[in-house]
C-alpha cells in the first residue's frame, strides 16, 4: 500500500542512479541525497543500474511501486535528448513526476593552444575560414557534449567535424595533445586553469567563479536556449503529491547547507534549485530545442 504523507518515510528510500558510480549524476546525487536522508531522518540507498545511456535504471524505476520509497536521479540527456535519438523504454511526459532539480555541472568550449583564437568570435572566424577542417571531440554520439557542437554548427553557419570518443576523458587527453582543436565539456576545466587548455566561453547561465573573466556562452550570442547539463530527481507516476512535495521540500532545504555547498562546488557543480513546475516546464522547453538540432543537424547515433 502506498504510503500515507503523515507517515512517511517510515523505512528507507531508494534512489536509483541510472549510471555507474563515480560518473557527475552519482556524484552530485549522494552528496543532495545523503543530506536530505538525514534531514527526513531515514537513509538512503543508492541503487547503481547503469547501462544503455540511464535507460536501464529508468525502466527499473517506472516499475517500481509508487509508493514513496523509489526515486530515479535524471539527467537532461535522459529527458530532453536521448528520447530523441532512439526508441526508450518509458515516456518522459507520462512515467515520472519531477520532484526538483538539484544541480548543474560546469562546463567550458576549450580550444588547443595552436588555435589562433583568443575569443569566441574569434575562434568563429577561424572556423568560417577553414570549413571542415576544424575537429570538436565529444564524449560519444548523440551526447550533450555532441550537440553543443552541432548547435554552434547551426547558430554560428560553420562546419566543425565531430570526433567521438568513448568517454569526456579520452576526448580531452586528444584535445591536449592537438589530435582534435576543440571540446564542449565539463574535463576541460582544470586544464583551463592550468594553462593547457584556452576557455571561450562557460556553458552555464553565469559566469564561473574561478575564472570570472571568461563570458558564458550566451554572453557570446550562441545557445541562448539553455541546455546546461544538470541533475534533477523523479518519482514513478501515481506517487502521492503530498509524499512528492515533502521530498521536494527537503531536497531545497538540503541545497542550502554550506557543507553540501561546499562538496558540490569541489565536485564541479553548483546548486540551482528547481520546484516540479519548472523543472517540467524547463524538461518541456529543452526538449523543443534538441528535438530541433538533432533533427537539422541530422545527428545520429550510429
Amino acid at each position: 500500500m502506498p504510503a500515507s504523507a503523515q507517515e512517511w518515510p517510515a523505512r528507507q528510500i531508494k534512489v536509483v542512479i541510472p549510471y555507474p558510480p563515480g560518473g557527475p549524476t552519482d556524484i552530485s546525487t549522494r552528496i543532495v541525497m545523503e543530506k536530505v536522508g538525514r534531514l527526513l531522518g531515514q537513509p538512503i540507498l543508492f541503487d547503481n543500474k547503469g547501462g544503455a545511456s540511464g535507460m536501464i535504471g529508468a525502466e527499473y524505476a517506472k516499475n517500481q511501486p509508487a509508493d514513496g520509497y523509489t526515486f530515479l536521479a535524471t539527467t537532461i540527456a535522459m529527458m530532453a535528448i536521448t528520447r530523441h535519438l532512439q526508441p526508450i523504454p518509458f515516456d518522459p511526459d507520462r512515467d515520472f513526476l519531477t520532484v526538483a532539480r538539484m544541480s548543474t555541472s560546469w562546463g567550458a568550449v576549450a580550444i588547443h593552444p595552436s588555435v589562433p583564437a583568443q575569443t569566441m568570435a574569434e575562434f568563429i572566424a577561424y572556423a568560417k575560414a577553414n570549413p571542415g577542417k576544424v575537429n570538436f571531440g565529444s564524449s560519444g554520439l548523440g551526447t550533450i557534449t555532441q550537440l553543443y557542437g552541432e548547435m554552434l554548427n547551426l547558430e554560428a553557419g560553420i562546419k566543425l567535424v565531430h570526433v567521438p570518443y568513448k568517454g569526456s576523458a579520452q576526448a580531452t587527453q586528444d584535445l591536449l595533445g592537438g589530435q582534435v582543436q576543440v571540446q564542449f565539456d565539463s574535463t576541460v576545466l582544470p586544464h583551463i586553469l592550468a594553462g593547457r587548455l584556452r576557455g571561450l566561453a562557460i556553458i552555464a547561465d553565469t559566469r564561473w567563479p574561478h575564472k570570472p573573466d571568461m563570458p558564458t556562452l550566451r554572453e557570446t550570442g550562441y545557445g541562448k536556449q539553455g541546455g546546461e547539463s544538470w541533475f534533477g530527481i523523479l518519482a514513478p507516476a501515481g506517487t502521492s503529491p503530498a509524499i512528492v512535495a515533502r521530498m521536494t521540500r527537503a531536497i531545497e532545504q538540503a541545497l542550502q547547507s554550506p557543507d553540501v555547498l561546499d562538496r558540490l562546488d569541489k565536485g564541479g557543480v553548483k546548486p540551482t534549485y528547481l520546484d516540479p513546475a519548472a523543472m517540467r516546464a524547463q524538461i518541456d522547453t529543452e526538449s523543443r530545442y534538441f528535438a530541433d538540432i538533432i533533427k537539422r543537424g541530422n545527428v545520429k547515433t550510429q
